[in-house]
């Protein structure tokens, strides 16, 4: 063997140990040899027409795998609460355990909207769906560190009963409604409608509050007249052990009834503004790909019925009962904007204390 083919023989032998060994070692020293050429190019540049075709293919094989790899490791985290806000979220929780999902998840679902909020404020999530007043509070204590993405969720307040008395808001003046909530958003958003119907919540009717829906319903059971105001699907729950129970009112057509401008909105899809930032190809096949697991929920209700026990947020047969008056729902852009604007402040005007102390600005929505 002459000099010249060992000397070929060597530099090809070279070149293989280099792809082989993945070498991100940067070159220390540049020169204008073909040695130093096909070693920058083995490295990311566009291979050399000069390579032989064996070697081409075997290094365009490999980057395409590598690309390939880079893109299924893209995880993105999320976080849905136990309710209506994560009941759109399970068909793509299944696709993501079976491994059928576009994207790649890593989906936990959460009892309290607390297990949450720290994890969104110090990036261990890039996803959460939580309440729509918390999603203020925590883009205000974080110097808008999230962002509001979607409506996921919108009211699914009812006021009930065992009767026939109530067919109107006006009904509820001179009445004792039991309700849960103190303090929180099923108060505010109740006394908001009252007085957009022009009823005050202190004078004209008498609200009592218990700690648990669970009192709500016992007490309703041992006072047929007894009128309630309590949340899905846990109105269902209560309709299972007591036949008479109906649902008089929604909260939330009654509030689009007198507020054309907003509407009342339970929970929201946020996410963090770094990971919408910076991993937008991400973000945009997460948003699809929950676009498509809410209305699958929507328009297969024995499915979606069997998936949301699955993850047990409630039985089956409830579920199947529940699923349509939960509202749940994908809006995002301007429409999402001006339904949650009107909600934050309507709250804002009786707590400040339960949006954060102040109104977000525009940079909390994505448009």
């Amino acid at each position: 063997m002459n000099l010249k083919k060992l000397g070929a023989l060597i530099l090809a032998l070279s070149v293989t140990m280099t792809t082989f060994a993945g070498c991100t070692k940067k070159e220390e020293e540049k020169n204008s040899d073909s040695s130093s050429q096909v070693s920058t190019e083995i490295s990311g540049s566009e291979e050399s027409s000069k390579s032989d075709e064996t070697s081409n293919s075997e290094e365009t094989s490999d980057n395409t795998e590598s690309s390939s790899q880079t893109t299924e490791k893209e995880t993105v985290k999320i976080a849905v609460m136990k309710g209506p806000t994560g009941m759109g979220m399970v068909n793509l929780m299944n696709k993501a355990e079976e491994g059928t999902s576009e994207g790649k998840y890593e989906i936990v679902m959460e009892s309290t909207a607390d297990a949450i909020v720290g994890k969104l404020a110090d990036g261990s999530l890039d996803a959460a769906a939580i309440p729509a007043n918390l999603a203020s509070v925590i883009f205000n204590k974080t110097e808008g560190k999230i962002s509001a993405a979607a409506i996921n969720t919108l009211g699914v307040l009812y006021v009930v009963e065992s009767g026939d008395t109530v067919h109107s808001l006006a009904d509820l003046k001179g009445k004792t409604i039991y309700s849960t909530g103190k303090g929180t958003t099923p108060e505010f958003a109740f006394r908001h409608v009252l007085k957009l119907a022009g009823i005050d919540a202190d004078k004209d009717l008498t609200v009592e509050y218990k700690s648990e829906a669970s009192e709500v319903a016992a007490l309703m059971a041992q006072d047929k007249s007894a009128i309630a105001l309590l949340p899905q699907p846990f109105v269902t729950v209560a309709q299972s052990k007591n036949a008479d129970l109906r649902m008089a009112l929604s909260l939330s057509e009654e509030w689009e009834k007198l507020d054309k401008n907003s509407s009342l909105v339970t929970g929201v899809m946020v996410v963090r503004k770094e990971f919408y930032e910076n991993h937008r190809e991400a973000y945009d096949l997460f948003m699809k790909e929950y676009e498509e697991s809410v209305k699958f929920i929507n328009e297969n209700i024995d499915e979606g019925a069997k998936l949301v026990a699955k993850y047990e947020i409630a039985p089956e047969p409830v579920a199947k009962k529940a699923i349509p008056l939960c509202n749940i729902v994908f809006i995002k852009g301007e429409e999402m904007q001006n339904k949650l604007n009107g909600y934050l402040n309507a709250l804002f005007e009786q707590e400040p204390k339960s949006v954060g102390g102040k109104l977000p600005d525009e940079t909390f929505f994505i448009k």
